[in-house]
């Protein structure tokens, strides 16, 4: 009864921290002279994974090194598959032609990046260095470049004092993480109470309940209206996922796991990712049956690995 308790409470909480983040972050946008898209791909997107950042330093400070690559993978697979199918099945979006031009190729090269350096079944330090050193650049370009193309256009005034939308940020983003680790401890012990092995809530539990931050808050985008931050949200953290998460935990301790281990999953996220972009490219937005599409293979892929076991 408890870990229900548990479970529900921290989907409550996940709700409400993502509704008071969206509404932070998009005034801080607008204050700012950033685009909504960009502040997805930054801040939102950098305060969803936080659950996977805690996840994956804990798991590489214990030697754990599995748990953090996985922890990874699962999500970005859930982030562009499941979690962007559910938000336009929601509410369809237009696609911003930056998304296509930029932010996406930079998701693709990042993802075929840490496919090649995880070929010897090591990531080093000195590739985690790489890792973060090209995150920093990548964020500091995107807001250079949008607040210098927001001087061309008309911008919508803030609604709110900046110090409001600054605590309704941050108290967002820790709701946020308390609501995933309430949700994770809930589920994982629900499974074990129905007796499920360790390995499958590990692939299953653990993945989706710290990717649930990026699925709340990008399903409360797509019905406040505001699709850039669902889309820029879920390139923003797939991004910050490999180059922030894997290099952070890679400073910290080398990671070494067995690549063969991985390899299937890895090659679904690179499917995924490589997937996108057609549908993107298909019409000026994508519909619910792109959606339909991605939600489906999120779906094939998990009873792949339940299957596999």
């Amino acid at each position: 009864m408890m870990d229900l308790l548990l479970t529900l409470g921290g989907l409550i909480v996940l709700v409400i921290g993502a509704e008071v983040m969206v509404r932070g972050a998009v005034d801080l946008a607008l204050r700012a002279r950033i685009s909504p898209l960009v502040i997805g791909l930054t801040v939102v997107s950098m305060g969803t994974s936080a659950p996977e950042l805690l996840v994956s330093l804990l798991a590489a400070m214990k030697g754990s090194s599995a748990i953090a690559i996985g922890n990874v993978v699962g999500s970005n697979i859930a982030n562009i598959s499941f979690i962007l199918g559910l938000s336009i099945l929601i509410f369809p979006i237009e696609v911003d032609r930056d998304a296509r031009r930029i932010h996406w190729p930079v998701m693709m090269a990042v993802s075929l990046l840490f496919w090649w350096l995880f070929q010897d079944d090591w990531v080093m330090r000195w590739e985690g260095l790489l890792f973060v050193a090209l995150l920093a650049v990548y964020v500091g370009w995107m807001v250079w470049s949008s607040r210098r193309s927001a001087l061309s256009r008309a911008v919508e005034p803030a609604r709110m004092a900046w110090w409001k939308a600054t605590a309704l940020l941050l108290a967002g983003v820790a709701a946020l993480t308390q609501g995933a680790d309430w949700f994770v401890d809930g589920g994982v012990g629900l499974a074990r109470s129905a007796g499920v092995s360790e390995q499958l809530i590990g692939v299953t539990v653990i993945a989706f309940g710290t990717s649930l931050p990026e699925l709340v808050t990008s399903m409360v985008a797509a019905f406040r209206k505001q699709p850039d931050i669902s889309l820029g949200n879920l390139i923003g953290s797939n991004i910050f996922n490999l180059l922030g998460i894997i290099g952070l935990s890679a400073v910290v301790q080398p990671i070494q796991s067995d690549h063969a281990a991985f390899a299937l999953d890895i090659v679904a996220m690179l499917a995924v990712a490589l997937v996108l972009y057609p549908l993107m490219r298909f019409g000026s937005r994508m519909g619910r049956w792109q959606g339909a599409i991605l939600a489906a293979a999120y779906l094939a892929y998990i009873f792949f690995v339940i299957a596999r076991g």
